[in-house]
């Protein structure tokens, strides 16, 4: 366990996605252990979705995007923090908007979004990687996923690591572990997300990443209940999935 510091972008987190066919993804999502928590269609149809760790907002859009987003109660204060510290917002709200949205990104593209809090939105409370013991990452029967394992981080490559977690300590991220080997990167987090920085070229991509000290069953198991798209990294036991929305989830073997 890891000792967190405390979130400033928000009150729950969680990973947005766009889906051209909803319960097409819905249906995929369900055999990596996701489950429907709720679903509405203001201001667009969306199903929100978690593996009880993980919260994943899958909304009806045809053009592929990713987000890390943030759900807010004190949504102007939070804008106004954030531009104080030089974040420049690719959007902002306007005063006819019912539901309040911002977006920027951070300096590789990872879009992060502001939205205000909905009522009824809930914060998972299932262990991730960073709240679990370590000694419990390799017993199995203890990942709250029990399809995928251990949710581990949002991986996102960037050209500079240095650079990089500069910016998100702007946002209130506090470095966990950093390494050089194989590369330069870091795990971060604010309280509420994780994020793994990458200083890459082995993938260009952001990828939902799960670790397990049984991954390779899992793959196998997965593969037998009827999903492809599976490209190995490495060996059998870590893979890279493509999801239905042309994202990417990551099932690592631990030790990889």
């Amino acid at each position: 366990m890891f000792d967190l510091p405390k979130p400033q972008l928000g009150n729950i987190s969680a990973i947005t996605i766009s889906s051209p066919d909803l319960e097409k993804s819905l249906q995929y999502y369900q055999k990596l252990g996701f489950a429907e928590v709720m679903r509405f269609d203001f201001p667009f149809p969306w199903i929100q979705i978690s593996d009880e760790a993980l919260l994943i907002m899958l909304r009806l859009d045809d053009t592929p995007y990713i987000a890390l987003t943030y759900y807010v109660k004190e949504f102007d204060q939070i804008v106004t923090s954030l531009e104080e510290k030089g974040i420049s917002f690719i959007k902002k709200p306007i005063p006819s908007d019912m539901l309040k949205r911002a977006l920027f990104q951070s300096p590789d593209g990872m879009n992060i979004s502001l939205v205000m809090i909905v009522d009824g939105f809930k914060r998972p409370a299932g262990q991730t990687m960073l709240t679990m013991k370590q000694e419990d990452y390799f017993k199995p029967d203890t990942y709250t996923n029990k399809v995928c394992g251990m949710f581990g981080e949002l991986a996102h490559p960037v050209k500079n690591l240095g650079d990089s977690i500069t910016f998100w300590q702007k946002l209130g991220f506090s470095v966990l572990s950093k390494f050089e080997l194989p590369y330069p990167w870091a795990i971060i987090s604010d309280g509420l997300s994780i994020v793994g920085l990458h200083q890459t070229k082995d993938f260009n991509f952001p990828a939902i990443t799960f670790f397990a000290s049984d991954m390779k069953e899992r793959i196998n198991k997965l593969k037998t209940d009827g999903l492809s798209d599976f490209k190995e990294r490495g060996g059998s036991g870590n893979v890279v999935l493509t999801t239905p929305e042309q994202q990417h989830i990551f099932l690592f073997s631990l030790g990889f």
